[in-house]
């Protein structure tokens, strides 16, 4: 069974940082690309950044240069490390994998920046 299980949400002044982790069970965590992404009140859901097996990433417009995702095969977890925060940044972050074709979702973190 899938579970993803996100951390280090919280309140943070604007321009600030808040790093974030997400620790994986039930996959074959090294095989897998991994993603982040989050939902803000009354938006859609928005793809962060995403993370290959090989560790390359790519990252949403939004947050380009100020965040940054990293995973640690060792220990099956995925960061994101958010520098320069702003207003806008505030949202739930969920942590996403998909295996065998189903998307499976952790429940969430609330980031809020306050300015």
């Amino acid at each position: 069974q899938v579970q993803l299980v996100e951390s280090g949400g919280g309140l943070v002044q604007a321009g600030g940082s808040l790093r974030l982790s997400c620790v994986a069970s039930g996959i074959t965590f090294s095989m897998y690309a991994l993603a982040w992404h989050r939902q803000a009140p009354g938006k859609e859901r928005e793809l962060v950044a995403t993370i290959t097996s090989g560790g390359s990433a790519n990252y949403g417009d939004s947050v380009k240069g100020r965040f940054t995702i990293s995973r640690d095969n060792a220990k099956n977890t995925m960061n994101l490390q958010m520098n320069s925060l702003k207003p806008e940044d505030t949202a739930v972050y969920y942590c996403n994998v998909k295996k065998f074709g189903r998307d499976y979702w952790g429940k969430g973190t609330l980031v809020t920046v306050s300015s």
